[in-house]
């Protein structure tokens, strides 16, 4: 696996609604910038060799570093995959669609939910938000939340950004009544 570089986002929110957070709320990201196995082949077929080549990796490069980033247990997780614009959406998805990528995050934070994902292809630059769910449960309102993410110089054409979020809690301030209410 070729790792151009590795890119860690924290971000701890203080206050919200013009209040303060009575703990302070805080997201990680981790996000490794990676060569697309499959750019420059055209269509492939079998994306196998890829995964099995680079998935389990990539998985445990990140799960260990989001965590160690958020330096606290998290509550909820999410997950990304940004094609350079010579690639397919099919590939990134390939990498973090697979156990043998997320099994690593969900042992790694004793996880048990899918883990919510994005995908899209784009130029360097692009924007977008990683979904994050509750580990445990994904029907958890308060924990139904995303993170926007930008890396300034990725992806490259022929790259793909994947990239690993946790969140300490909920959404800061958070309101809405348990799910079970509406029953």
């Amino acid at each position: 696996m070729n790792v151009r570089k590795i890119v860690t986002v924290v971000e701890e929110i203080r206050t919200e609604g013009g209040r303060e957070v009575a703990t302070p709320a805080k997201v990680a990201v981790v996000a490794a910038v990676i060569a697309n196995p499959w750019a420059g082949r055209g269509f492939v077929e079998d994306l196998a060799p890829g995964i099995d080549a680079h998935a389990s990796d990539l998985g445990a490069l990140l799960a260990p570093a989001v965590l160690e980033a958020l330096d606290a247990p998290a509550e909820a997780y999410g997950k990304a995959a940004i094609v350079g614009l010579d690639g397919e959406i099919e590939h990134g998805s390939a990498l973090i669609h697979t156990l043998k990528f997320g099994d690593h995050f969900r042992k790694a934070a004793d996880a048990t939910t899918l883990l919510p994902a994005v995908e899209k292809r784009g130029p360097a630059g692009v924007l977008f938000d990683i979904p994050l769910k509750h580990i445990t449960d994904a029907t958890i309102r308060s924990h139904h939340q995303s993170v926007e993410v930008r890396v300034s110089d990725a992806p490259h054409p022929g790259e793909i950004v994947v990239a690993l979020a946790a969140a300490a809690q909920g959404r800061p301030q958070q309101r809405l009544a348990p799910l079970a209410t509406e029953r």
